[in-house]
């Protein structure tokens, strides 16, 4: 399941971001993937322990706390903190899948990347090229969203950046664990909880919503990995 999740950000919050990342030093990208990825992979990052890498990434975990279509959605468990990445001049990343396991930085936690998160912290006109293409069962499909928004897309499928043809694309990425490992009994949580937000706002609270909010949380019960 791929989801455009809205608005995570505040315009004046990327605003604040963006004056912060202009004002750092970036690296090559390169430093940090594996071999595999190094071959295909050209743009620049902030170090994963830049102090404002982790000031911008708890603002970003903060706000999709409070996000409750993210919540439903990702089911979240753990979150590798948050990443920054910039292309221009061309740089891209080619296909590639991310890791199954990454490490916790600054910790000897580990976890299972089932969910893949791109939040874009630059307008779609600001630049060319640049797209997110994620390649599943069903097609390719691409993705240019406005700056605040996120796409949330589960970490097995191939994915890459296009070339940045103008201007600069700059994003924050990271990966989370979620409660629920299989994709397609998210999908059906997802599908669930939402139905029953819609039927609460058409009926209010009923016989029929309090029913299938025992179901979902039955479900939730069943597969849940706390």
């Amino acid at each position: 399941m791929m989801l455009h999740v809205p608005d995570v950000l505040s315009p004046d919050q990327v605003r604040e971001m963006r004056a912060a990342l202009e004002a750092t030093q970036w690296v090559d990208g390169r430093e940090t993937v594996g071999a595999q990825g190094a071959q295909v992979k050209r743009n620049r990052q902030l170090p994963e322990t830049s102090p404002v890498s982790r000031e911008l990434g708890a603002t970003i975990l903060a706000a999709l706390a409070r996000h409750a279509l993210f919540f439903s959605a990702a089911l979240p468990a753990r979150f590798v903190p948050p990443l920054f990445n910039r292309y221009e001049g061309g740089e891209h990343y080619g296909v590639h899948v991310d890791g199954s396991v990454r490490a916790v930085p600054g910790s000897s936690q580990q976890l299972r990347t089932d969910l893949s998160c791109t939040l874009f912290l630059s307008d779609p006109e600001d630049y060319d090229g640049g797209e997110l293409e994620v390649i599943d069962t069903y097609g390719s499909h691409e993705v240019k969203l406005p700056a605040g928004d996120l796409i949330l897309y589960p970490a097995s499928s191939l994915h890459r950046v296009h070339p940045v043809t103008r201007g600069a694309r700059v994003c924050s990425f990271f990966w989370l664990q979620s409660m629920v490992r299989s994709d397609a009994q998210r999908g059906m949580l997802f599908e669930l909880d939402q139905t029953i937000q819609k039927l609460r706002a058409r009926l209010g609270e009923c016989e029929e919503t309090v029913a299938l909010t025992g179901h979902y949380h039955n479900l939730l019960r069943l597969w849940a990995e706390v």
